[in-house]
């Protein structure tokens, strides 16, 4: 069997490249042992946000007095069951649309595990498989660092991964998180709202070291206001069958909880083709802006290159690896892609961060509007945070913005449009935003930026 495209995993990254391949009138096989979507799809991003919005409901319910709706005697109940059960239906429903959109679009799918054997063959259940362009797709897995007894607590069910933690059948009255990342806070903030106890330990300064300072500020008082613990600094050394000893300041401590989560880092999948002589470093595979590796015909695209683990930037690095095997000069911008956290309130971000453009002695003015100025966030009783957008004072360019806001992966849309389109400050200050919206706080924090904003 010979195909143009061969491309290794079924992720955002993968099955998005098959598709475009197709589209454009390649022959194109996908190689992916489990279900189709990769982790985004049916242990990740998809599966979490279904939850999360589940713990927002509840949210929205418990402070139902704040709108004049009363609940009687407080009778606000949840089924962890029926949660669980609509998070399989969301997953079956998009599993089963790629499967089908595959399907239409021509994609010979191979469900099984793939081996590489050189830039051109690959072995799939007994049988090799030909091809002119190789994409490699294959994700990233958890980090298990060495840490005494937590081999022994991920086999007993005492430890969990975030893969195995959704699964969960229970709320737990307690959790303790290792690492402070964007997963571990996602969970935190799922699972405190459900009335678990939560501690997060983190051996760094602070959690979310990649997010604005203001930001970060900002989002640790709210989630001490949601009672979630953390402690910072802190190195996790053993793992008993109930407890977690940290030190801290030189000083032993013991945590007790019911389950733990671990969550300290994502690595690159680069198994199923270590027969290749493909440049990687301790990150991942090294690419180029066009996605290629050092090898003729060999792209990598998602998780594997370790920059930034993120879904929308596979499925863009797979449109951009997929028109360059075309012939067209397209090219992958990492400064492009945004980034959220979706907790309560969520966290979105593209670019400079305040801290970054002083380290690297750039040139910057900030704005800052607050949500407690926006009418439609005070009519919708969301007033928790802000939009800052840092800009070159000289030329209007846009360096970064960072929303903390209920709905901020949204608001953030139209600053990636505008980077990507390089377009100005004055380009969003100047646009007639919709009345009441949310979004006129971006506008707002423009205006502020060039002058003076009007409602603060």
């Amino acid at each position: 069997m010979t195909y143009d495209i061969l491309i290794l995993g079924g992720g955002p990254g993968g099955y998005v490249a098959a598709i475009k391949g197709a589209q454009l009138g390649f022959k194109v096989a996908l190689i992916e042992k489990n279900t189709v979507g990769g982790v985004c799809l049916n242990e990740g991003c998809i599966p979490t946000k279904t939850l999360l919005k589940s713990a927002k409901v509840l949210r929205l319910f418990n402070h139902a007095s704040a709108y004049g709706i009363h609940v009687k005697d407080n009778a606000v109940s949840f089924d962890w069951t029926d949660i669980q059960n609509r998070k399989s239906k969301v997953i079956k429903t998009l599993t089963d649309g790629v499967r089908g959109l595959l399907k239409k679009n021509g994609v010979t799918v191979f469900n099984h595990y793939g081996e590489v054997i050189d830039a051109t063959h690959v072995l799939v259940d007994k049988d090799i498989i030909e091809t002119k362009y190789l994409i490699l797709a294959t994700g990233a897995s958890p980090v298990i660092p060495s840490i005494n007894g937590l081999r022994e607590a991920l086999d007993n069910g005492f430890v969990y991964t975030y893969k195995s933690l959704l699964d969960y059948p229970k709320i737990p009255k307690t959790l303790t998180v290792i690492g402070g990342g964007v997963i571990g806070l996602e969970f935190a903030q799922l699972f405190a709202s459900f009335g678990t106890k939560v501690t997060i330990i983190e051996r760094l300064d602070d959690i979310l070291m990649a997010v604005d300072d203001e930001i970060r500020k900002a989002y640790l008082r709210l989630l001490k206001k949601d009672d979630i613990d953390i402690i910072t600094r802190a190195t996790v050394t053993d793992i008993h069958k109930k407890d977690v000893t940290y030190q801290l300041d030189r000083q032993s401590h013991t945590i007790e909880s019911e389950i733990v989560l671990l969550s300290v880092g994502m690595k690159p999948n680069l198994e199923a083709f270590k027969s290749l002589n493909i440049e990687t470093t301790q990150q991942g595979v090294v690419v180029n802006e066009h996605l290629e590796t050092n090898l003729k015909g060999v792209y990598a695209i998602g998780d594997i290159i370790g920059k930034m683990m993120l879904a929308h930037a596979a499925s863009a690095a797979g449109v951009v690896a997929i028109e360059h095997i075309s012939g067209k000069d397209a090219r992958f911008y990492f400064d492009h892609v945004p980034s959220a956290i979706y907790g309560f309130p969520e966290i979105a971000w593209i670019g400079l961060t305040e801290q970054e453009a002083k380290k690297e002695g750039i040139a910057y003015k900030s704005s800052k509007f607050p949500l407690l100025a926006n009418g439609r966030s005070l009519a919708e009783g969301q007033t928790d945070g802000f939009v800052k957008v840092l800009m070159n004072p000289d030329n209007g360019e846009i360096l970064g913005a960072h929303i903390l806001a209920s709905n901020a992966s949204d608001l953030l849309a139209e600053v990636v449009l505008a980077i990507k389109s390089e377009a100005t400050i004055a380009d969003i200050a100047n646009a007639i935003h919709l009345h009441p919206t949310v979004s006129e706080s971006v506008m707002e924090s423009a205006i502020g930026a060039m002058d003076k904003p009007i409602h603060i």
